[in-house]
């Protein structure tokens, strides 16, 4: 019963634009606490640290459709997990655009010597990279252009985002010997990659059943 209901709610008109406006949610919070003043002492890194946050926080939830649905057998959840894949590139790009603007004024020189020459931003830049074809190719028209076996391929890039966008999280703690905070996240992503390689090896049926059962 509680299950059946559960799908209704996730089948119902509103419940994408409700996801899509719980989304914006962070983004709206930084534009009014920036407008009122609110962003505390340090602004700008008030914006690139809260951006950079909201970006691994929606890199673990989409992260976590997956096995969620897995779990719960709600297959309605895989509706929204492209739109929460974009979100983390859109939160992403929004901490690339607060570095590149507050710290490096937009100067392609000093961003690009800031790369070379601090590991971090190189694994945060790397990981905004690699998010960049996936939100690409998150659409209908790519999935038919490029093929569902290649498509798949392709979007397996999101775990090594995650491994690059926990480096870049780790690394700039470690200059501060904090490592609390990276440590959660890691703990989060380590558990939901152990559970898809325990699912694919113990729960997913043989290949060859499902070959057989297919033709």
């Amino acid at each position: 019963m509680a299950s059946a209901a559960a799908a209704r709610l996730l089948q119902h008109p509103l419940a994408k634009p409700l996801v899509f406006i719980a989304a914006l949610a962070p983004f709206a919070h930084f534009v009014w606490a920036a407008f009122v003043d609110a962003l505390g002492p340090n602004p700008a890194e008030a914006l690139i640290r809260g951006t950079g946050d909201w970006t691994l926080r929606f890199l673990c939830i989409t992260l976590a459709v997956t096995p969620l649905r897995q779990l719960t057998g709600q297959n309605q959840l895989l509706r929204f997990r492209r739109m929460l894949g974009l979100f983390t590139f859109f939160y992403g790009v929004l901490h690339m655009l607060c570095y590149a603007g507050f710290d490096m004024a937009f100067d392609p020189g000093d961003i690009g010597r800031d790369i070379v020459k601090r590991p971090f931003i190189l694994a945060g830049f790397t990981a905004l990279l690699l998010m960049a074809p996936l939100a690409a190719t998150s659409f209908n028209r790519a999935i038919r252009a490029l093929g569902a076996a290649r498509w798949q391929l392709l979007h397996r890039l999101v775990y090594a985002t995650a491994f690059a966008g926990l480096l870049h999280f780790w690394w700039m703690r470690a200059g501060k010997n904090n490592f609390a905070e990276p440590s959660v996240y890691i703990a989060i992503v380590a558990v939901l990659m152990l559970w898809r390689l325990w699912h694919r090896r113990f729960r997913s049926p043989p290949r060859a059943a499902t070959e057989k059962t297919a033709g």
